[in-house]
């Protein structure tokens, strides 16, 4: 029966329907039902009186609002939209290559109508999946999308739900995957009336974004994974990447991501075709990727922001704050080889041990996702800049062989594929001036322990702060971005021609350097990728084979080593 709410806190409940106002009885177990027949169409708005309120909610299901998370919702009939993907079978995870992107700031116009127009930039890069920043509904016209208060809406400014169901289309039609990202752990400070309707968040408990939500109610669970399972059934997405999932306090015997993993396989079973569910985990716990069966959490793979700190130092230099313990070619090496840095040794940003080591008997290495760029480690430096902004092209070539030739499933962050000179920073648009002003505030608190200038903290809240994230395309037409371009298609078909590369065994990784020349090298199956970070050239120890890529002048062996330019990378066919 369609307008049922569950709302136990509730001691009368009203659907406002049009012109019409229907009375709601509590039925049991906290939900309500309306009174007598109510016929549902789509295209209506509707939302619900609480008690004695004299202003309508909106439907925490709502699958549309189009005046707003505040006002009323719009009902929606998913199975009306005409699919054309029948052929799509799905895509696995394994030696795939990720790009992720946010609909505001891809494209100057910032919808997913306009994306769709930049989809076959990605198919001549040679991508696999596109992963979307959040989309579901967010007070305000532009944010990062993990302020979401309305987790089954798109936001309206993006298009809305037809919009979003015509990008996932396209995206198949092009053989493109797609890999939505949602946010369980908290909710957005604006437009949450959850906790008027019942007990959504356990008030005795935060995190770092806000009021944990209360997994111990089983009824909240259900509301969580119907709304994950919701985004790849009824639009057709390949999977999910899952927000911070360490902040998901629950103490249940099964953990609501295994719960999910386990209701996730059984839809991949009925709808024929591979989902995937990848965790964001700064717990370095192989637990996430474990099997259920051996007591894990069954998902399919995890982020590591290891590999990202040990990379960005040694391109970098830089090693404030969490950076401080990846200051060697040796912290490359061992995430290059182990998965973790941090796997049971002492953290000195969280001043302890921290991470479990992971079984490499047992976990393949794709499970992994890895990136020297992405949405926080761009958007959460103080300036919102990118490695073009400390970052010569040929570091930034290196940036690119560490992460696609490297062992684990590739990710690339929107424009980073053309060295895009645009900053990506952090913006919202709360309505609220005490928001806006509490927004700010918070961040430059965040940049203290990182050491980073707070003057230099551009207000979240003024305009430009987000018209100035938004890519420029027009850097693609000059040489010298075409050329990283040129590179960065180039690396992603060496990945996909040399099997050696997307060996999945972490047996098959191996690891030299020396600190003090700057070099390094990785060797896999039949390939070996050798690197100079020195800005002087170098003679790097190899094994005898046939050069395939050069991002810099014409290496040659030298007896048993070959001679690389300052600052460059060489990729060989052994």
């Amino acid at each position: 029966m369609p307008f049922q709410l569950w709302a136990p806190r509730a001691h009368r409940v009203t659907l406002v329907l049009g012109s019409q106002s229907v009375s709601l009885d509590a039925v049991g177990d906290g939900w309500w039902s309306p009174r007598g027949r109510v016929e549902w169409a789509e295209g209506l708005d509707y939302g619900y009186l609480i008690d004695d309120d004299s202003t309508p909610l909106p439907d925490p299901r709502s699958r549309r609002q189009p005046w707003g998370v505040h006002g009323l919702s719009r009902t929606v009939d998913p199975a009306s939209y005409e699919w054309s993907d029948s052929q799509w079978a799905g895509r696995e995870l394994k030696g795939a290559t990720i790009y992720e992107l946010h609909i505001g700031t891809y494209t100057p116009e910032g919808t997913l109508d306009s994306a769709i127009e930049r989809l076959d930039h990605l198919v001549e890069l040679g991508i696999d999946f596109v992963e979307v920043l959040p989309v579901n509904g967010f007070n305000g016209t532009h944010n990062w999308g993990y302020d979401g208060v309305l987790w089954y809406t798109v936001h309206e400014g993006y298009g809305g739900p037809a919009a979003y169901q015509r990008f996932v289309d396209a995206c198949h039609q092009r053989g493109l995957g797609v890999i939505q990202d949602v946010v369980y752990n908290h909710l957005g400070p604006s437009g949450n009336y959850l906790p008027r309707l019942g007990p959504y968040l356990d008030d005795a408990s935060s995190n770092t974004w806000g009021t944990t939500v209360n997994l111990a109610e089983p009824e909240v669970r259900e509301y969580i994974i119907r709304n994950a399972l919701m985004w790849m059934n009824d639009y057709h997405v390949d999977g999910l990447r899952l927000d911070a999932v360490h902040a998901l306090v629950d103490t249940r015997e099964k953990h609501l991501l295994a719960e999910l993993a386990e209701r996730t396989d059984s839809l991949s079973e009925a709808i024929g075709r591979p989902l995937t569910l990848i965790a964001e985990s700064d717990l370095n716990d192989p637990k996430m990727i474990t099997p259920r069966s051996e007591g894990g959490y069954g998902m399919t793979a995890q982020w590591s922001d290891d590999y990202h700190h040990a990379a960005h130092v040694n391109l970098t230099g830089e090693t404030s704050g969490y950076y401080a313990d990846f200051d060697s070619l040796e912290a490359l090496a061992k995430t290059m080889t182990r998965g973790f840095f941090h796997d049971g040794t002492y953290s000195s940003f969280r001043e302890r041990n921290h991470g479990v080591p992971i079984d490499l008997s047992a976990v393949p290495t794709w499970r992994l996702v890895t990136f020297t760029q992405d949405h926080d480690q761009i958007g959460n430096r103080a300036v919102g800049d990118r490695l073009t902004a400390q970052l010569n092209a040929n570091q930034q070539a290196i940036a690119a062989v560490l992460t696609l030739l490297g062992p684990f499933t590739p990710m690339l962050f929107m424009g980073e594929e053309w060295g895009a000179t645009t900053p990506w920073q952090f913006f919202t648009s709360h309505p609220e001036p005490e928001l806006g002003i509490a927004t700010a505030e918070g961040r430059i608190a965040e940049f203290e322990k990182m050491g980073w200038d707070a003057a230099v903290v551009p207000n979240p809240q003024d305009l430009a702060t987000f018209t100035n994230s938004r890519l420029d395309w027009s850097e693609l037409e000059e040489p010298a971005h075409a050329r990283i371009f040129a590179l960065y298609r180039e690396l992603v078909t060496l990945r996909r021609e040399l099997p050696g590369l997307t060996d999945p065994d972490f047996s098959s990784v191996s690891c030299s350097f020396d600190e003090g020349e700057r070099w390094f090298r990785m060797d896999r199956p039949g390939v070996s990728v050798a690197i100079n970070f020195s800005d002087q050239d170098a003679d790097v120890p190899a094994p005898a084979g046939t050069i395939v890529l050069a991002t810099s002048g014409s290496p040659e062996h030298q007896g048993e080593s070959i001679r690389l330019d300052a600052q460059s990378a060489a990729v060989l066919r052994t």
